[in-house]
C-alpha cells in the first residue's frame, strides 16, 4: 500500500503545480492588461488634458493661479472753486478676539488677555460706559469674538489709528468703504448720500449712490473695478518666472458744480440761524446767475443727516402752491399780451364770482385802487381781475411758456415733480394769477424768474459745470442754454419796474427787503397750504416767500427764498426772510463792484500758505489788505481770500497757522468776513440782525473749539 501512496501523492503535487502555473499565468495577463490600460489612459490624459469634461489644465491653472481685486476710486465732487465737497476714505469696525486658542506662531497672544485695562482704553475711544465696554468683554457664553455695537462702528481712520496705538491684544478692525463730505451740511441734499454694498460672489464692498447727486452720477463717479493675475506654487508665493496679467483700475470720474465756496457758506449759515430763530417745517433758498441759469448757492432745511433719513431734494422733488411770487408771471403775461393797464382801477377787498370768493390779505381792502397799485400791495383780487382780462387760455398759454407743468430738467437731478392744476371754471383759473390752484416746484421758479430778470430770455437753472475723468480731461462741459422766450425785452422791463415798486413804493409790501447802496427788484408771497380738507387754517399755516433781481435794472442775480409754517416767532415772516437775502444781494454785488472795478483800488493776492505768518503778514500788508492772523502757529495753514484773486484794497483776509487759535475781537466785522472766520475755524453760526459786527458770545483772546457755536448781532452803522 505504501508506493501506491506515494504515487498517489505525487500526482496530486504534480497537479496542483500546473493549477498555481495557470493561475500565475492569467494573474501576469489581468496585472499586464490594467497596466497597458493605465498607460493608454494616462497618454490619453497627457495629450488630451481632460477627465470627464473637465479641463485638467484650466483646473491646475485655476488652482495655482491668485486673481485679486483693484478697487476703482470713487470719483471726487468739488464746488466751483475746486474744494472737495465729497471723497471716498473709510471707516472702520472695533471687534475683540476671546478665544484663547488664537496665538501666533511664536506663541503670542490674539486674544484679549487684560480686560479691565481694555475696556478702560476703549470706553474712553468709543464713548461708552467702562462697565458697558466690560460686559461685552465678558459675554455669559463662550464667543470667539464681539463687537460694540454702533459706537464701535464707522470709527474714522484717525480714530483707528489711536486706537492701534495701544497695542491692545485682541483688538482688531474691520475696513469698509465710506465716503466723506469735509464741508459738513454744505448742500447736503444736492450731494445726496452713499451706502455700501457687497458683492455676495466676490465679497468685494464698494460704495453705491443712494440719493442726489451721488446716485445721479453713481456710473461716472464709480469707475471700473481692474485685477491682477499671478501663478503661484502650492504655498501660494508668486513664482519668480510667472507673468503678471490683468486689467488697470479705472479711477472714477470727479463732478465739478457751479456753487461759489463763500456765497454757499454764507447761505448756509444765514438759513441755519432762520432756522434755528423760527422752527419751520422747512425753507428752500436758491441763489442764481440771471444771465446764465448758473447756481451760486442752493441750501434746505431739513437738509441731509443722520438725523434726517427721510430725505427729499425740495428744489425739484416738493411741489407747492407758490402764492404771491406767481404774480410776477402773472404781470409781465399781462403786459406781453397787452392786458394790463397799470392806472386802470377796481374795487379792493373781495370779489365773488362763480359761486365763490376771492380774498385780499387785507379782507377790507383799499377801496377803488389801480392795478400798478394792485402789484405793490399784492392784491389777489386785482390779479383775479387781470387773469379775467387776459382770458384763461391766453393765462394758460403763458403758463406753459414759463415752464410750468413739466419738468425743468436740470442736470443732475433726479426724480423731478412736473406740479398740477386743475384749471376748471372760472373761479380756479383766477386763483392761479396769484399763485393758488397750481402747484410748481422751486427750479421751475427759478427758471421762470430767469426770464423776467434776462430781458425775455429764459435760462434753464444747472447746477454742475462739468464732468472730469481721473487725468483731469473733461468728458462733459454743461453750458447755459435758452429753454423759451415767453415774454420779449420790453415786457420783461417793464415786469421789473414794477417790481422795483414792491421794495420802494410807500404801499409796497416788500420794503424790509431794501440793501443798502443798491437798488433791487422783488416780490413777496404767502401762500395757504393745501391738504386733503382744503388749505390748512391758522396764522403760521402759511408758506412765506420772496424773489429778489439785484441790481433792479440790470440783474445779475436772482435769490428766491421760501419758508414753510414757521412755528415761533421772530417778528413778521418778511424779517426773517430779509435777514437771509439782504446780506447775500449785498456780498454778491460787493463782489460784483470788485470784478468791474479796473482802478488803483484792486490788488491781486498772493498765495502765503506754507509761509511763516510774519512774512506772510508782510507780504499781504505790502497789498493794502486787513490782515488777520489766528493760531500761534509759525507756518500759514489757511487763508480767507484764495491766492489769484482781485480784491479791493483794505479788504480783511484772515489767515490760519499751524498752533492753538484764539477767538479775534470782531467788532464792526461785515457779515461776509464773519462768515469766512466761521469756516476756516470750523464754527457754527447763530447770527441776528443785518451790517456789522455789535456783540459776539466767543470772548476775545478765548481758545476756539472745532464745532463751537458762535453768537453774532449784527447791526447797521
Amino acid at each position: 500500500m505504501e508506493p501506491t501512496d506515494k504515487k498517489q501523492r505525487t500526482i496530486n503535487n504534480n497537479s496542483g503545480q500546473r493549477n498555481h502555473k495557470q493561475f500565475g499565468k492569467w494573474l501576469c495577463m489581468v496585472v499586464a492588461g490594467l497596466f497597458l490600460l493605465f498607460i493608454a489612459r494616462f497618454a490619453y490624459i497627457a495629450v488630451i488634458k481632460d477627465v470627464k469634461n473637465h479641463d485638467l489644465a484650466a483646473a491646475a491653472q485655476q488652482r495655482y493661479t491668485q486673481s485679486r481685486i483693484i478697487p476703482a476710486q470713487r470719483g471726487n465732487i468739488y464746488d466751483a472753486d475746486g474744494n472737495v465737497l465729497a471723497r471716498d476714505t473709510s471707516k472702520y469696525t472695533v471687534y475683540a478676539v476671546l478665544d484663547k486658542n488664537e496665538k501666533s506662531v511664536k506663541g503670542k497672544p490674539l486674544y484679549v488677555t487684560n480686560k479691565k485695562r481694555t475696556a478702560r482704553i476703549l470706553a474712553h475711544y468709543l464713548d461708552m460706559p467702562e462697565k458697558k465696554v466690560y460686559k461685552i468683554l465678558t459675554p455669559k457664553k463662550k464667543l470667539y469674538q464681539v463687537q460694540f455695537g454702533t459706537a464701535g462702528s464707522n470709527i474714522s481712520v484717525s480714530k483707528m489709528e489711536e486706537i492701534k496705538a495701544q497695542k491692545l491684544p485682541g483688538i482688531n478692525f474691520i475696513k469698509t468703504p465710506a465716503r466723506q463730505y469735509p464741508e459738513g451740511e454744505f448742500a447736503r441734499q444736492l450731494l445726496g448720500s452713499t451706502a455700501v454694498k457687497t458683492n455676495k460672489k466676490t465679497g468685494q464692498s464698494r460704495l453705491v449712490g443712494q440719493i442726489g447727486l451721488e446716485s445721479y452720477f453713481n456710473k461716472q463717479l464709480s469707475g471700473k473695478d481692474g485685477y491682477k493675475k499671478s501663478q503661484n506654487d502650492v504655498y501660494g508665493y508668486r513664482l519668480s518666472d510667472s507673468p503678471q496679467a490683468g486689467k488697470s483700475a479705472k479711477n472714477g470720474d470727479n463732478v465739478t458744480l457751479t456753487l461759489n465756496n463763500n456765497v454757499q457758506h454764507q447761505l448756509e449759515n444765514l438759513v441755519t440761524s432762520a432756522d434755528k430763530s423760527t422752527k419751520p417745517a422747512s425753507i428752500t433758498a436758491v441763489v442764481m446767475e440771471a444771465k446764465t441759469g448758473k447756481i451760486v448757492a442752493a441750501t434746505q432745511r431739513p437738509t441731509m443727516n443722520s438725523k434726517n433719513p427721510s430725505w427729499t431734494n425740495a428744489l425739484i422733488q416738493d411741489t407747492y402752491e407758490p402764492g404771491s411770487t406767481m404774480k410776477v408771471m402773472a404781470l409781465a403775461s399781462a403786459i406781453d399780451s397787452g392786458h394790463f393797464n397799470p392806472n386802470g382801477t377796481y374795487k379792493s377787498g373781495t370779489w365773488e364770482m362763480e359761486g365763490g370768493k376771492i380774498t385780499d390779505w387785507n379782507t377790507s381792502g383799499w377801496g377803488n385802487i389801480t392795478f400798478k397799485e394792485a402789484f405793490y400791495r399784492s392784491s389777489n383780487v386785482g390779479f383775479a381781475h387781470i387773469e379775467q382780462n387776459m382770458g384763461a387760455k391766453t393765462w394758460m398759454k403763458y403758463l406753459k411758456s414759463f415752464g410750468f407743468l413739466k419738468p425743468t430738467k436740470v442736470y443732475g437731478m433726479s426724480g423731478e415733480s412736473s406740479g398740477t392744476t386743475t384749471f376748471r371754471g372760472v373761479l380756479e383759473q383766477a386763483n392761479t394769477s396769484f399763485g393758488q390752484g397750481i402747484t410748481v416746484n422751486t427750479m421751475q421758479m427759478m427758471q421762470a424768474f430767469s426770464a423776467v430778470a434776462n430781458n425775455g430770455k429764459m435760462m434753464r437753472p444747472y447746477i454742475v459745470d462739468k464732468v472730469t475723468n481721473s487725468q483731469n480731461k473733461t468728458v462733459k462741459t454743461v453750458h447755459p442754454k435758452q429753454v423759451g422766450k415767453p415774454i420779449s425785452a420790453a415786457s420783461a422791463k417793464e415786469t421789473r419796474k414794477y417790481m422795483e415798486g414792491v421794495i420802494y413804493n410807500k404801499v409796497g409790501t416788500g420794503q424790509l427787503y431794501k440793501v443798502k447802496g443798491y437798488r433791487i427788484a422783488g416780490k413777496t408771497g404767502t401762500a395757504q397750504i393745501g391738504g386733503a380738507n382744503g388749505y390748512e387754517q391758522g396764522s403760521n399755516n402759511y408758506i412765506y416767500s420772496f424773489v429778489g433781481l439785484a441790481p433792479a435794472k440790470n440783474p445779475k442775480y436772482i435769490i428766491y427764498i421760501t419758508m414753510r409754517k414757521p412755528t415761533t416767532s421772530n417778528g413778521p415772516a418778511e424779517k426773517t426772510i430779509s435777514s437771509i437775502t439782504t446780506p447775500i444781494i449785498k456780498t454778491l454785488l460787493d463782489k460784483q463792484t470788485t470784478r468791474s472795478t479796473k482802478q488803483q483800488g484792486v490788488t491781486r493776492v498772493p498765495n502765503v500758505v506754507g509761509a511763516s505768518a510774519k512774512s506772510a503778514q508782510n507780504q499781504l500788508n505790502g497789498k493794502h489788505l486787513q490782515v488777520t492772523v489766528l493760531g500761534d502757529g509759525k507756518k500759514v495753514k489757511k487763508q480767507s481770500i484764495a491766492p489769484g484773486t482781485d480784491s479791493m484794497i483794505n479788504n480783511r483776509i484772515i489767515l490760519v497757522t499751524n498752533g492753538k487759535v484764539k477767538m479775534p475781537n470782531i467788532s464792526g466785522w461785515s457779515q461776509s468776513d464773519v462768515s469766512q472766520l466761521t469756516q476756516m475755524l470750523n464754527l457754527k453760526l447763530d447770527s441776528s440782525g443785518s451790517g456789522f459786527v455789535k456783540s459776539q458770545s466767543i470772548k476775545e483772546n478765548t481758545e476756539v473749539r472745532s464745532g463751537q457755536q458762535l453768537k453774532v448781532n449784527f447791526e447797521e452803522k
